[in-house]
Order: structure tokens, then sequence, then C-alpha cells
């Protein structure tokens, strides 16, 4: 261990004083302590206790000189204090909503319970099926904190307001929103419902907003008001009051933002070193023009796999994490113990863009894994095809067979009245269009293939295995190289409160490393191996 010469204060041990840790790493997991750099008769030495005394000159018999210091860090404060207050959780981390019910119930309760936050993958289910898990949340979680996904859809207009409809009637107090492109009056709606003033005069909203955005123009939306246009829609449809109405400009449609990075499923594959940054002046420049009583908070997403991902997400200033790709190989997940498989050995370089089923037809596309499956490919040649033909009579006899054969294996007319069934019962207007245009027509039936590869992966369908649609960012494979040769390696070892406990932890530890590497501590990373620990052996850490 070296360090500068020249001591920046003086260290009196106390009575209750305990002996300096055996190694520099045992200090700093002990994150609820200060960690001190002092010398004394055996040598320089970590310390975990003592009184800190900053004089130019012993103060007492026994003072040691002190090279270095790194205060407490408490798990607790490694974001934004409001955030846990506002949501009632013990920790600034949350599990990110993956649709289809990946992020399950059991994920999502899992989380609760350990003091951290789940969002439902609500997007794709039916509303029977939400509705069914938020009675199991609230059954089960009490009064502990949870949110449900609330996903944009364009399209299907009807769906999403269907979807805060039953949000308001259930009670559910928050809602991921993600895959905005423009502020609709549905999550308006929602978040206006029931916003009052206190007894004290301040604003109360009773329903929270977290906005998952990737771009700054839909970041200003959300951390805008309620656009004035949308407010006197809900005005005239009686949804809000005129009192609310002007409550409504008063505060932003979230009070927290996620800048989501290169990520799983929908993305814009942004660098999370520039998209932070970017969010967070516009936040900045925002709350100087509104002057909202609660300063909106931002949080990063995409990339956080490992402790050192997430305190670089620290040192910039994120006011919560969120993670996604991670908890999606974890045991509560509601995938398949085969796709928990596939994900253990992903790399970073496993993951391939593929065309999304929502918005199939404006090109937008979700990231997936690659490695194992030929969906990203086979995704690829049916967008290929949509753009090159008008309709499917169009599509050349070789190309047609070939999909057939290959990626339908049944004939494509079959394949249209399945379509056209379940159409019917979801949204009948999409079979009127199609049967007016062809090229509707084709989009629905190569939507069926990217909705159904996802339905193939959750269930774990062997017969069509090599269609699997797996959403997965490069954070599994960070993720699966900091894990190797550990017991969380294996998949069947892999618990979501667990996993995101040690991101946690291990990024408090390389904090405080880094602050003792500032006093010009050499700290080798050879001798601060952060490897994931059970929760009872961090627990154990954290008592002290």
């Amino acid at each position: 261990m070296n360090s500068s010469s020249t001591p920046v204060g003086y260290l009196r041990l106390t009575s209750s004083h305990r002996p300096g840790a055996k190694t520099a790493l045992e200090a700093l997991q002990r994150v609820n302590r200060p960690v001190y750099v002092a010398a004394t008769t055996t040598g320089k030495g970590f310390y975990s206790d003592g009184e800190a005394v900053i004089t130019s000159a012993p103060a007492a018999a026994g003072d040691c000189a002190l090279f270095a210091v790194a205060p407490p860090l408490p798990l607790q404060r490694c974001g934004n204090d409001n955030f846990l207050r506002c949501h009632g959780v013990r920790y600034p981390v949350v599990a990110g909503s993956m649709a289809k019910g990946i992020s399950s119930v059991e994920l999502v309760i899992a989380m609760g319970k350990a003091g951290m936050l789940g969002c439902f993958g609500a997007a794709g289910l039916t509303l029977d099926q939400v509705d069914e898990a938020i009675t199991t949340l609230q059954r089960q979680l009490g009064e502990l904190p949870f949110g449900v996904n609330l996903i944009h859809s364009p399209h299907e207009q009807e769906l999403e307001q269907a979807l805060v409809e039953l949000y308001l009637r259930r009670n559910v107090r928050l809602v991921e929103a993600s895959a905005f492109l423009t502020m609709s009056a549905n999550i308006v709606r929602y978040r206006l419902h029931g916003i009052h003033r206190g007894a004290d005069g301040s604003i109360i909203t009773p329903n929270r907003v977290i906005g998952k955005i990737s771009r700054e123009e839909v970041a200003r939306q959300f951390l805008a008001p309620p656009p004035e246009k949308i407010i006197r829609q809900l005005l005239e449809q009686g949804h809000i009051t005129p009192e609310q109405a002007q409550l409504a400009q008063l505060v932003p449609v979230a009070e927290d933002i996620t800048a989501e990075a290169d990520s799983g499923g929908h993305t814009d594959n942004r660098p999370a070193l520039s998209l932070f940054p970017t969010i967070c002046a516009l936040r900045d420049e925002i709350q100087r023009r509104h002057q909202y009583a609660a300063v909106p908070r931002v949080g990063l997403a995409g990339g956080i796999a490992c402790p050192r991902s997430a305190a670089a997400a620290m040192a910039m200033g994120a006011d919560y994490l969120v993670t996604g790709s991670v908890n999606q190989a974890c045991i509560e997940s509601g995938t398949c113990d085969a796709v928990r498989a596939m994900l253990a050995q992903t790399r970073q370089a496993d993951i391939a863009m593929a065309p999304a089923a929502d918005m199939f037809e404006m090109g937008v596309e979700v990231q997936v894994l690659k490695r194992g499956t030929m969906f990203s490919m086979r995704a690829a040649k049916l967008y290929e095809l949509y753009r090159a033909y008008p309709s499917l009579d169009a599509i050349p006899a070789d190309e047609r067979k070939k999909l057939e054969q290959t990626f339908f294996r049944q004939p494509l007319g079959d394949v249209w009245r399945q379509t056209r069934e379940f159409f019917l019962n979801r949204d009948p207007r999409q079979v009127e269009r199609a049967e007016r245009d062809p090229k509707h027509l084709m989009a629905l039936v190569f939507r069926s293939y990217l909705g159904q590869a996802t339905h193939w992966a959750i269930a774990g369908d062997e017969q069509h295995r090599m269609d699997y649609q797996i959403w997965c960012g490069p954070a599994m494979g960070a993720f699966n190289e900091w894990s190797a040769g550990t017991f969380m390696q294996q998949a069947e070892n892999r618990r979501v409160a667990e996993v995101n406990l040690n991101i946690l932890f291990g990024a408090a530890v390389l904090t405080r490393a880094n602050i003792l590497r500032n006093y010009g501590v050499a700290l080798p990373d050879a001798e601060l191996s952060i490897t994931p620990l059970t929760t009872e052996q961090i627990k154990e850490y954290l008592r002290d």
C-alpha cells in the first residue's frame, strides 16, 4: 500500500477501537463504518474505527498520522433520499418491467420484500392477466410498494386506455411508462387522478409515474406539465375538475425519469455516458423554468450489470439504478429454464437488433439475444420482404415457400386465418383495415411470427427453439463475466434480490475505494476482487 507521505490529519485510537482490518477490501466492505489509512508503530494499515482528528499536529499522546479517509456509505445513501421516501423503499434500485410478465409477480414480490422496487411487466398481457397480477401483488406485498408497466400503444389506444382504467380502479399508485413517442391522454389521466392540495397547501399527487426514455424530446414531455390540450380534453370528459386542471400546470407528468441507455428490448442503443448528462441538463433547465416543489429525479438504466457499472452510474449522479436484462436470468423471472440457461452463457457480442412486433410497420427495432436462436435474422428477413412487396401474393414463389416451410411451418393462408381470428377478438378494426389493404394484411401476418416468438421462448417450446425472441442487452454479458467462477455462474443460483443487492453493495465498496485512491492510496484491482456474496454475507457486513 502506497500513499502520500504527508498526513492529512491524525487518528486518535479510542478504547472502543477495533484492530485494523486485515485487508483493504475487508475494511471497505464495512460500508457503514469509515475507513482510515493511518500509520501506527507497526506501519500503515486500514482502520474502521477511531476518532479522526484533523489537526496540523498530534493533539494527544498516541495519535497516529492519518493519510486518507473514506466516509461511511450506507446503501441507502447510494441514491436520492427523496426517491426512497416517495416510493417507500430502502435501497435506490429498481427492477424495470419486462413485457409479457417476464418481470413476473414473483420477481416484483422478491424485490419489494428486499427493500427494493419491482415493476410488473404488463405489456402484451390480457386485462384479466394484469388484473390477477395486481390482486396477487397487493395481497402479498401489503403496504410495500410496486410498479406496473404501461407501454405506449399508438396503434391500440383502446388497450392503453383500458389498462389505465384498470390501474385507477385497482388503486395502483405507480406506473412505469415505456416506449412513449409522444404524450398521451391516458398517461396524463392516470397522473392527475386524485391530485389535490394538502392541508399545508402542498400539491399531492397520489399517482406517480416513472418515465423510461432514451430521447431528449420524449424526456422533455415527461418533465414538463401535462399539455394544455390534453388537460382541456380531460376536463371536458369529466375526468378531472377545474381545480385539478389548475394544479396540473404545477407538476411534471413524471417526477422520475429513467434515462435508458443501450438495453434489451426497445432501445435506441444510446451510450450511457452521453445520454445521462444530457437528460440531467434537460431536467435542470426545465426545473429552472417551472420551479417544481419537488425536483424531478433522473435514474439510469441500460448496462447496469455489475458493481463497476453501478458505481459509474452513481459517480455521474444517478438518483436510482434500474436493472433489466440481468433479472431475466433469475429464477423468479417469468421465462423458462432453457432461456435462463441461454442467458447465463451470453457474452456482450451475442446480441443483435431485430424488428419489433408492436411497431413493425414503423421500422422500430428491439435488442435481442442472437446466440442460440435464428430469430433476429428471420425477423429482419420479414421486414425486408414487407418493405419490398405490396402483398403476400406478390412475394416470389421461392421466398414464399421458404417462409411457409421454415418460418411459419404452415401455408400463409392458414397463418392469416389464425391471425384474423386473434384480431377479431383483440381489435376488429385491424381486420377491417387488412381486408381493404393487402400490405397491412401482410404486416399482421409477419407480426404474428414476431409475437409468437416471445411466447415460444417464455413457454420453452422446444419445437421452436431456433425462433426464440429473447430481449437482451450487453449488460447480460457483463454480468456473466463478473459472476464467472462464483456460485452465481449457474442460472439456478441467481435470485433477483440477491443479484441486485450485490450490484449495489459492490458499487458502494468501489466508490469508497475510489475515494482512497484520490488521496493517493494505491489499491491494485487484485486487492479489490468484488465477487458475488450471499445475502447473509452482505447483511453481516451491514451489521457493523
